[in-house]
C-alpha cells in the first residue's frame, strides 16, 4: 500500500530522533543480553543453576533462558 502523509517539520525531526533513541536502545539491550549470557555461562561452570533457570523460564513472559553445553543463551519469546 503506497500513499503520502503529511506532517509539520517540527514533528519530522521528532520523529526522526525518536527513531535514533530506539536503534540506540535496541543496540544497548543486544550488548546487555551478550554480558548476561556471559555472566549466566559462568554461573554455570561453578554451580547448577537449571533448578532457577527453570523457574525463572515458567515466570517470564518475554524471554528464556537456554544452557547448551554449559553455555547461556536468552531468547526472546517473539522472536
Amino acid at each position: 500500500m503506497t500513499g503520502t502523509v503529511t506532517i509539520s517539520l517540527d514533528d519530522f525531526t521528532s520523529l526522526l530522533e525518536a527513531s535514533k533513541e530506539s536503534s540506540s536502545a535496541v543496540e544497548k539491550v543486544k550488548l546487555a543480553t551478550k554480558e548476561l549470557q556471559v555472566f549466566l555461562s559462568f554461573l554455570c561452570g561453578k554451580e547448577d543453576i537449571t533448578v532457577y533457570i527453570e523457574e525463572f523460564n515458567k515466570q517470564s513472559k518475554t524471554s528464556e533462558i537456554i544452557i547448551n553445553s554449559g553455555r547461556a543463551q536468552i531468547k526472546f519469546k517473539d522472536d
